[in-house]
């Protein structure tokens, strides 16, 4: 490599070449070659298989994913889903923006889960490109609905069916409890350690599972009522029409009455509050996957313990930005 004198500045500096890393004393063949590696093995287990320094492969792997990032561009995304990601103990939080419509995260930042963190995704984005959202999928987080609205008022709101699900197995694990504390001695063998038991679908048990299912739901009335209320709600999101939605909503919420389960109906009241971006599902545009952000948390989380956590938040966000783009 040849050094020369600028005569711009009087200085001396290198010869750039195109073929080689950022690192010099390596291609970017090679660096890409270490990059693809990276997909599916560690950066120690590239490391120790080519004879590199940990950093010197990991400088590699960020050199790859910036160029995947660089390929893919800044898309203009239809319909975005927006999740919260929690990087380390204590309640930090880190936004993902995913594209819906292609399938792939496109931001990652924020400082927390604030309607300020929520904002920096809007400037990053643009005016013109967030104009384009016509539907926002989220979870019931007043900061992500306010800032949305606010941003791309013209877009639908959709609270993600996961999430909605999720608070209906946190009601239901709060009355197994309420039983459990309720009864004693030999009563109680039934309900003992058979939380996910409950919570799991019928179809997805073992047969033990499904053995200790049915023993259950025979010993208790009260459980098998509020085990029968959660299996038949995810019945909503199948309507077409928002009128027969909020008949059923409704008919769901009456068959409450006399039941003495607390716990749902205080998630009644809060779908009720929530209704106009639950119901958003029912119109024929609005039929989009909504498990691809649980999907993506779960691939981030394989992420984060593969790795035993992520010191380094610059490379933890080229990693999850580029989970699912495609291979250079």
């Amino acid at each position: 490599m040849r050094r020369v004198a600028c005569r711009r500045c009087d200085q001396v500096k290198r010869e750039r070449l195109d073929f080689l890393a950022d690192n010099p004393r390596y291609t970017k063949r090679f660096a890409y070659y270490v990059g693809k590696r990276c997909r599916s093995a560690t950066v120690q287990d590239i490391a120790d298989e080519l004879g590199l320094a940990w950093h010197t492969v990991k400088e590699l792997e960020k050199q790859y994913m910036r160029e995947q990032l660089r390929r893919a561009g800044t898309p203009g995304p239809n319909v975005i889903g927006i999740d919260e990601l929690s990087i380390r103990k204590r309640h930090t939080y880190r936004i993902v923006v995913s594209d819906l419509v292609r399938m792939r995260p496109i931001w990652f930042g924020g400082e927390d889960r604030s309607e300020a963190s929520m904002d920096t995704f809007f400037a990053w984005l643009g005016p013109k490109k967030a104009a384009g959202i016509r539907l926002a999928v989220m979870d019931m987080w007043k900061a992500f609905r306010n800032s949305t609205e606010r941003n791309a008022p013209q877009a639908h709101v959709l609270f993600d069916k996961f999430h909605v699900l999720r608070h209906l197995g946190v009601a239901l694990d709060t009355v197994r409890k309420s039983e459990y504390a309720r009864l004693s001695g030999q009563d109680r063998r039934f309900i003992k350690g058979q939380k996910y038991t409950l919570l799991a679908h019928r179809e997805n048990l073992t047969l033990e599972g499904r053995k200790s299912l049915r023993l259950l739901l025979a010993a208790n009335k009260r459980l098998n009522t509020a085990y029968l209320l959660k299996e038949s709600f995810g019945q909503l999101w199948d309507y077409q029409s928002e009128a027969w939605a909020r008949r059923f909503f409704e008919n769901w919420r009456a068959s409450l009455k006399w039941q003495r389960l607390k716990p749902y109906e205080k998630f009644a009241e809060m779908i009720d509050r929530h209704w106009d971006g639950i119901a958003a599902y029912c119109q024929p545009e609005n039929k989009v996957a909504l498990g691809f952000v649980e999907g993506l948390n779960n691939k981030i989380r394989v992420i984060q313990r593969r790795a035993y956590g992520l010191r380094d938040e610059e490379y933890l966000r080229l990693k999850v930005l580029t989970t699912m783009l495609p291979p250079l």
